[in-house]
């Protein structure tokens, strides 16, 4: 099955937080990459389907509650 991929856009504040996290973390079979743009980042999750799903929910969550 192909890979997918999701984006989640992540405010300035927020931003260096999460790449910290992805820097320090085995992300596995996720890989990811961040464009910076106006007032913050966009942060491109690819893996496999259902995985890269979860991963941008959870990313999506952590910015609501941070």
């Amino acid at each position: 099955m192909p890979d997918a991929t999701y984006v989640a856009f992540v405010p300035s504040g927020m931003s260096a937080k999460l790449r910290s996290v992805l820097q320090a973390e085995d992300t596995g079979q996720i890989s990811w990459r961040e464009r910076r743009v106006m007032f913050g980042s966009e942060f491109y999750f690819s893996g496999p389907p259902k995985l890269a799903r979860a991963t941008h929910a959870y990313v999506s969550e952590w910015v609501v509650r941070h």
